[in-house]
């Protein structure tokens, strides 16, 4: 009897050191480790020899199972991947958005530190998504914001040879200098990095070109025709230059800035845009453009075209002279506005620079 017992202790004391076992390898495939062995690692091929970030790698070869980091190594830019789905013959990963563009290679290491390099070229195209300004003279800095424009070498306005001055670039920031630009009325840039080259979405105006209404003061022969209290000149605030003109509009009334040459007014003169950057009030506001050759006439109450003004910043609106219908009625057109209905709650103080008519 004491033999069964001895016997039967001995087995589930045995059974136990199975469980646990088994258990610490069920907690090893759960950090993700894949359950190989380090070994000599050889490669077959990739799927791609370049590609942009976010791009799904294939990489074959032998001894691939444990590999447990992947560089990029132009920039040491880490390629985040799950080893779980890592083989022996495969490993799947994907291009980080990290990664700088160019030749370079990818540098895949094993729990043994040892690596394979792989050549590869990443493209990493420039990107343009803000920027400070669309309108531009001669001499003004215009900051570019994106991706991938540390390797940036080259700028040129679209389709032309003319070139703008590169002040800095890094990778998400790119300060130009503009040039005097005297044959153009607005035009995308051309950006070339090490990648390749992009036309921005972006169109930039050339103000010499333009035909101001206002700028730092009124222009063309333009005054202050608001309702009520007129525009005021502001040198505190504005987008460009010098200053900006503003007007605050009393709550609960329905009041305008207007703009108005009684002689010899504005003709058309094949105009291709009407652009306004206003910076807003303290909440989300609509105004609406009028003028006294538009459809309705002016300050009639047209709400046709109207321009949502977001809070406490500068917006820029580059309206179609199609939309705009400035010389609907009759050519020139002399007083141009922009009005409101209310505000309510309370006065609300709007600010405009850069009212131009672009070819």
């Amino acid at each position: 009897m004491q033999s069964f017992i001895f016997r039967y202790k001995y087995l589930a004391i045995a059974f136990s050191f199975l469980l646990l076992f088994a258990a610490c390898s069920k907690e090893d495939q759960r950090d993700g480790s894949p359950q190989t062995k380090p070994g000599n690692m050889t490669f077959a091929g990739i799927d791609k020899d370049s590609a942009s970030s976010g791009s799904l790698l294939t990489v074959k070869g032998e001894g691939l199972g444990d590999i447990r980091t992947i560089v990029f190594d132009k920039n040491n830019a880490p390629s985040d991947f799950y080893s779980t789905l890592n083989t022996e013959s495969a490993v799947l990963f994907r291009i980080p958005d990290t990664a700088a563009g160019g030749d370079q290679n990818i540098v895949l290491t094993n729990s043994a530190g040892k690596s394979l390099s792989i050549p590869f070229r990443v493209l990493a195209y420039p990107a343009i998504n803000t920027v400070s300004n669309y309108n531009f003279s001669e001499g003004t800095e215009l900051t570019l914001t994106g991706l991938n424009l540390g390797d940036v070498t080259k700028v040129v306005f679209a389709g032309s040879t003319a070139e703008v001055e590169i002040v800095s670039a890094e990778s998400k920031s790119l300060v130009i200098k503009m040039p005097a630009a005297a044959a153009i009325n607005r035009s995308a840039l051309a950006v070339t990095n090490g990648t390749g080259t992009i036309i921005t979405t972006q169109e930039f105006v050339n103000t010499d070109n333009a035909y101001a209404i206002f700028t730092d003061d009124y222009q063309n022969g333009y005054g202050d025709g608001s309702w009520g209290d007129g525009g005021k000149i502001y040198t505190d605030v504005f987008k460009s230059g010098t200053a900006s003109v503003g007007k605050t509009y009393a709550a609960g009334n329905w009041h305008l800035i207007g703009f108005a040459n009684w002689w010899p007014g504005t003709a058309n003169d094949n105009y291709k845009y009407l652009t306004v950057w206003i910076k807003g009030a303290s909440t989300d506001q609509t105004l609406y453009l009028t003028g006294d050759k538009r459809p309705a006439g002016f300050g009639n109450a047209d709400r046709s075209t109207p321009l949502n003004v977001p809070a406490n910043v500068w917006t820029y609106f580059k309206i179609p002279i199609a939309d705009a219908n400035l010389w609907a009625t009759g050519d020139p057109f002399f007083q141009l506005g922009f009005w409101i209905a209310g505000p309510e709650g309370q006065d609300e103080t709007f600010y405009f620079d850069d009212i131009l008519l672009v070819k």
